[in-house]
């Protein structure tokens, strides 16, 4: 997980360095969006997290908990974006880290209503943190960038969760997600 967060933070800077220099950096273009959810530790583990608590409950939840996130983020994303004000945004998004760590280090495998509701709840809250960073000028652009860049974090954490099916392995993603809730209260009170 580690790695993983490293690796996508690396990413990110290298991306937000290469466009800036070539001149092509907007501050809200596409490439912002793709590079926003990447250089956020917080982003990056709730993303994996979803995919993980999925494959974890099984099902249709393994593609209906990322659907979700990525529907009710943009819904929170437009909101913002509309003005709408929302207290506690940054709570929350602390929050959903320890709440999902918390989800998967359990392998909690709630219905799928509930559990959508929780991703909803989380969701809203990290796309009116994208809306309220995004300038009028490129809304759309911002918003399909940080969404593939959601998309595909949700993706990695659902092949982490494959990847571990077994039952010695299920272990370790078990881990990860204590570690995910770890780190959720480490950035709570650091």
């Amino acid at each position: 997980m580690r790695l993983i967060s490293t690796s996508c933070v690396v990413t990110g800077a290298l991306v937000i360095a290469v466009l800036n220099s070539n001149g092509v950096w907007q501050s809200h273009s596409f490439a912002m969006g793709v590079a926003h959810p990447l250089l956020g530790v917080d982003h990056i583990l709730v993303m994996i997290g979803i995919g993980l608590w999925g494959v974890l409950v099984g099902g249709r939840a393994v593609w209906a908990l990322p659907l979700t996130f990525l529907a009710t983020m943009l819904a929170g994303f437009v909101a913002a974006s509309a003005g709408l004000d929302t207290p506690l945004v940054e709570p929350v998004i602390s929050s959903s880290i320890i709440a999902l760590g918390l989800l998967v280090a359990l392998a909690v495998k709630a219905p799928i209503w509930l559990g959508t509701l929780i991703t909803a709840l989380f969701a809203f809250f990290h796309g009116h943190a994208h809306g309220t960073e995004a300038a009028a000028d490129g809304l759309i652009s911002y918003a399909v960038g940080f969404t593939f860049s959601t998309a595909t974090l949700h993706a990695i954490g659902i092949v982490l969760g494959v990847l571990t099916a077994s039952s010695m392995r299920r272990i370790a993603l078990r881990a990860m997600g204590g570690v995910m809730a770890l780190i959720g209260i480490a950035l709570i009170v650091i």
